[in-house]
C-alpha cells in the first residue's frame, strides 16, 4: 500500500505544472525573439535618411579639414548615384574614401544643382543642403554650417 501511495504521491507531483525555472526560460526566449525582430524592422527610410546624412558630414568635415591644410579648393558636388569631392590631388582621388561615393541608402536623394565650397579658407561661407528620401517623400534632413562650425543635421536657414 505504501508503494501505491508512493507512486500515486509521484504522478501527482508531475501533473502540477512548470517550475519557475521553466517559465523564466520561456519568456528569456520570447523577449530575445522580440528584441531581434524589433532591431530587423527597425530599418526605416528616417533611419536610412539619417545614416547617410552622419556619413556625409563625417565625409564633408575630412575633405574641409585636408582643404585648409593643403590650401587647395575642394568642392563637393552631388552626382546620379552619391556624390564626389572636386579639387582632390591625384593621389586622394585614388583613394575610395575621398572620391566618388553611393548613398548607403538607394532612397536618398539631393538636388543635383547642388555644391559645397569646403576650403581653403578656415571660414567658409555658410551652406547647406537638404536630404530626401524617395522612399518618404515628406521626409527630409538639412546638413548645413554657419561657415565657423561643423557640418551638421540642422534646420534651413
Amino acid at each position: 500500500m505504501n508503494a501505491q501511495r508512493g507512486h500515486r504521491n509521484r504522478r501527482f507531483a508531475l501533473s502540477r505544472g512548470f517550475t519557475l525555472l521553466e517559465l523564466l526560460l520561456v519568456v528569456a526566449l520570447i523577449a530575445m525573439a522580440t528584441a531581434g525582430a524589433t532591431l530587423a524592422l527597425r530599418d526605416s527610410a528616417a533611419d536610412a535618411l539619417e545614416r547617410d546624412a552622419q556619413r556625409l558630414i563625417a565625409q564633408l568635415e575630412r575633405a574641409r579639414a585636408w582643404a585648409r591644410a593643403s590650401d587647395a579648393v575642394v568642392v563637393w558636388a552631388p552626382t546620379e548615384s552619391g556624390f564626389r569631392f572636386l579639387g582632390l590631388p591625384k593621389a586622394l582621388e585614388s583613394d575610395p574614401a575621398t572620391t566618388g561615393h553611393a548613398w548607403l541608402s538607394p532612397e536618398t536623394r539631393v538636388d543635383l544643382a547642388s555644391r559645397l565650397l569646403l576650403g581653403p579658407e578656415p571660414v567658409v561661407p555658410p551652406q547647406g543642403l537638404q536630404l530626401q528620401s524617395s522612399a518618404d517623400p515628406e521626409r527630409s534632413i538639412w546638413v548645413g554650417t554657419d561657415g565657423v562650425r561643423p557640418f551638421a543635421v540642422g534646420t534651413p536657414p
